[in-house]
């Protein structure tokens, strides 16, 4: 009886199975990392639960720009926060009866969508960071992580 794949077929077959799992796994593990959205602080435009792979390579030759969403290492490569930037270096922010202000002018953000009360005291942009927050403004002021981060902890954006 002979076999249906011979034995030089099957090893390239296997080799080729290996070769492709290796590539999949470089690839989710370094370039495109699964990200599982964890909170409302980003609702309408990603919500609890949802799957969102960050792009590595998003700001490789360039920082990222006002109203862009980023991935913020928090801890490590795995733990991120999914976060929109309000404020690049020399920027003021402020948030005034629960609209941004940046550079004394209220900012129209079409990405928020339910009513805010926010209120916080200007502050300046320091060089080397930029002022995220998130899009859910309804949330209480103290249950919201936002603020300057050093932009060298950007890890990405997503790919969608």
């Amino acid at each position: 009886m002979r076999h249906f794949l011979s034995f030089k077929v099957r090893g390239r077959v296997l080799l080729l199975a290996v070769l492709a799992g290796l590539i999949v796994y470089m690839l989710l593990d370094r370039v495109l990392i699964p990200y599982r959205v964890v909170g409302i602080s980003m609702e309408p435009s990603y919500s609890d639960g949802e799957m969102v792979l960050c792009w590595r390579g998003a700001y490789m030759f360039a920082a990222p720009d006002r109203g862009d969403v980023v991935f913020i290492r928090f801890g490590g490569s795995k733990l991120m926060l999914l976060k929109r930037v309000a404020g690049k270096p020399g920027d003021v922010i402020a948030f005034r009866k629960g609209v941004l202000w940046r550079n004394g002018r209220p900012v129209k953000e079409s990405y928020v969508e339910l009513p805010s009360h926010w209120n916080a005291a200007p502050q300046e942009v320091f060089p080397g960071n930029i002022f995220v927050v998130g899009d859910n403004r309804s949330m209480d002021v103290g249950n919201h992580f936002f603020g300057q981060v050093a932009a060298d902890l950007v890890a990405g954006g997503p790919l969608w």
